[in-house]
């Protein structure tokens, strides 16, 4: 049934019970939004009734809806548009020769296009713009829709696209790890589209079967995760080891560094029993101990419950200054008035293997528990248990790939290897030699 608003808008009711995720999308104001989900999460739905609504609050303009290649827009994008309409009597003409379409309500205009040649993206101004299954879409694509959105007499300009995560790809680097300024994404999670489970009860069960485990957890769970390449840390999953981490004044700091004078990375951690709250990282290229130091003390320089020092074997070195790292810190934290509760650091470093292990043991247990939670604010950490990897056949840690990574996981894998490891007895009475 149509209807008009106080203002002479045009108002139309649809059939359509969004799922909660598909209700945050449809809320978000950004003026680019995503929708991203695992294979039955909706996202086309989602897509096409966030276009719908569009026509409506833009009467008279244009937009456009786009998938990666013809036969996909053909049948799957534009299908579910035309069934959506029919199903609701939307009034509507479709042109097929131009591929476009008419909303009768409004007069609003809709082009269907394939964005796999995105050079004739050029030239149309835009009030909105719609992108199906974006991880197979050419950032170039995007970037020229997002330079078309200038539609000067445009109620509401939006550009919005629907996904199933791809790896670490430029969506997931533009929209998740470092959201650029105006977007925001919406994550569905699996087992959420109880339409499906009606209909198909062991819609899950029957993929799980199928798939092996890493693309079953991109595709059906939705998982952001590498699946063409042995990632060390497989156990990390944003959904489950990311989340605000607080911290608490009577608990002493665990502060782990890895020394590379570029970058200079370190993380602040605290113990509770069994579990780790990483709670934030410093990373400065190009520093010394000393000015890693000197960042760790502005921020918590008034923690009075102490500090307890981790790291690999390479701070025992000496330097040409006499010295070596830990006695640097040592020096600074002492002559700042932090109680040193101890520095646990091996003359020799644990095997990366079974280091490795035991990180992956308490990002995700056996069990399915989590015991290691990381704050959002760690970026670099968190890109490195999303990105580090081994070399091409081998277990060896692949660090020449990307000379940022690395550092802050091996970090954090010493720090834990101090805490739940299985150590051998240091020095003559068992002590430790620092």
């Amino acid at each position: 049934m149509a209807g008009k608003t106080g203002d002479g808008r045009v108002q139309r009711r649809i059939d359509y019970s969004p799922l909660a995720s598909q209700i945050r999308f449809h809320k978000s104001g950004a003026r680019f939004k995503g929708f991203s989900g695992p294979i039955g999460s909706g996202k086309s739905q989602a897509l096409c009734q966030e276009a719908i609504k569009l026509t409506y609050l833009n009467p008279g303009r244009l937009g456009l809806i786009g998938a990666p290649t013809y036969p996909m827009l053909r049948d799957s994008t534009q299908a579910t548009m035309l069934e959506i309409l029919d199903g609701n009597r939307i009034p509507y003409e479709l042109n097929k020769a131009e591929n476009s379409m008419v909303m009768k309500d409004t007069r609003a205009r809709i082009l269907f296009r394939a964005v796999d040649e995105f050079e004739r993206l050029r030239g149309t101004n835009l009030a909105w713009f719609g992108i199906d299954e974006l991880t197979y879409t050419p950032e170039g694509a995007w970037l020229r829709l997002e330079g078309r959105l200038r539609d000067p007499k445009a109620k509401r300009l939006c550009g919005f696209a629907v996904w199933t995560p791809k790896g670490f790809d430029w969506v997931f680097q533009r929209f998740v790890a470092a959201a650029v300024e105006g977007y925001e994404v919406i994550l569905a999670p699996a087992f959420e589209n109880r339409f499906l489970l009606e209909r198909v009860p062991d819609f899950y069960e029957r993929l799980e079967r199928s798939y092996d485990e890493k693309f079953y957890q991109q595709e059906v769970m939705g998982s952001y995760l590498s699946i063409s390449e042995g990632m060390v840390y497989h156990a990390f999953l944003r959904e489950g080891n990311v989340g605000k981490a607080a911290l608490e004044e009577t608990e002493p700091l665990l502060w782990a560094l890895d020394f590379n004078v570029d970058p200079m990375s370190s993380l602040i951690a605290q113990r509770d029993g069994d579990r780790i709250r990483v709670l934030d990282e410093i990373v400065i290229k190009r520093a010394s101990t000393g000015e890693a130091c000197e960042e760790f003390l502005e921020r918590y320089r008034g923690h009075g419950a102490g500090v307890v020092v981790y790291g690999d074997a390479s701070g025992h070195h000496w330097q040409t200054s006499g010295t070596t790292d830990y006695r640097i810190l040592r020096t600074r934290l002492r002559e700042a008035g932090i109680r040193v509760g101890g520095f646990k650091a091996p003359v020799k470093n644990p095997p990366v293997r079974e280091r490795v292990a035991l990180v992956n043991a308490k990002l995700r247990g056996a069990d399915g528990d989590v015991h290691l939670r990381i704050d959002p604010k760690c970026r670099e950490l968190i890109v490195d248990l999303e990105q580090v990897s081994y070399k091409s056949g081998s277990s060896v840690i692949d660090k020449d790939r990307d000379t940022a990574r690395s550092h802050l996981s091996d970090a954090l894998g010493y720090l834990i290897w101090e805490e739940f490891g299985v150590k051998p007895r240091a020095g003559e009475q068992g002590k430790r030699l620092l």
